[in-house]
């Protein structure tokens, strides 16, 4: 293979889940101009949206969300890449007392059970077919919980790492790659407007929310979050052929949030 061959995504069907906006929309935009043939899903279809033949409206938090998703797949053969970048919380603030039953519930199924769900849907098809790539969106959330409001999330992104490092275990032998994407603070239009508002309650400068923003993490050395274009950046590469001795790991994309060592 040439060796600019390896960035390239030429003839390769990917699926990328929440590709409506912010990273995933990000992440859709770099495989098609790495050369794949994109399809993505979310709930809802952007007005405007370029490619709605390739869109697949569902909500792959559900059973059901996911049984659309792959019956629509499985009607154009096997995928090679499936990118797993739908999550998020909506866990109310207070602490555990405040995350009820139907609360745990709703992240445990956008966050972890979703991929599952959908992993076990197409992955047989991708094996039969010789080969392929999954990478799974996680948190640094699984190393630093916030426990206020995102207890749940964060376990759940703990339980998908864990699930996709036995997956990687199982499948690599078999010709299909599995990994993990663990971002900290991205700079999405959602950030912004979270942003905007802390600025608006506090009197602050969005400059002084930002901030404020960072102390709560305990800092970020970068001194910003990632973009989404530099989320699509590790995306693009893990998903090529130059990352093709790269199986069961977890990259961590935060500016140095996680104080690891």
């Amino acid at each position: 293979m040439a060796h600019e061959d390896r960035d390239r995504l030429d003839g390769r069907r990917a699926l990328v889940t929440g590709g409506s906006k912010g990273s995933g929309r990000a992440v859709v935009d770099r495989l098609r101009a790495m050369g794949a043939d994109v399809w993505t899903t979310a709930r809802t279809m952007p007005e405007g949206y370029d490619r709605a033949d390739r869109f697949i409206e569902a909500d792959t938090s559900t059973p059901q969300g996911v049984d659309t998703v792959a019956a629509r797949i499985a009607e154009h053969g096997a995928l090679d890449i499936l990118v797993h970048v739908v999550g998020g919380s909506t866990t109310p603030p207070g602490g555990f007392a405040a995350a009820t039953e139907e609360q745990w519930l709703t992240e445990l199924n956008l966050n972890l059970l979703g991929a599952v769900r959908l992993d076990r849907a197409l992955l047989p098809a991708m094996l039969e077919s010789g080969g392929g790539v999954v990478l799974h969106f996680g948190s640094i959330q699984r190393d630093m919980p916030l426990h206020e409001a995102t207890l749940p999330y964060a376990s759940a992104k703990g339980a998908l790492r864990t699930y996709s490092k036995g997956l990687a275990n199982e499948l690599a032998p078999r010709g299909v790659r599995v990994n993990t994407i663990s971002p900290g603070g991205i700079q999405t239009e959602a950030y912004e407007t979270f942003v905007d508002g802390i600025a608006r309650g506090t009197g602050m400068t969005p400059d002084e929310a930002k901030q404020s923003i960072f102390d709560s993490l305990g800092g970020i050395p970068l001194g910003r979050f990632a973009s989404t274009e530099e989320i699509a950046d590790l995306v693009g590469f893990l998903v090529s052929d130059r990352a093709s001795a790269i199986v069961g790991a977890e990259y961590v994309i935060d500016g140095g949030t996680a104080p690891t060592v």
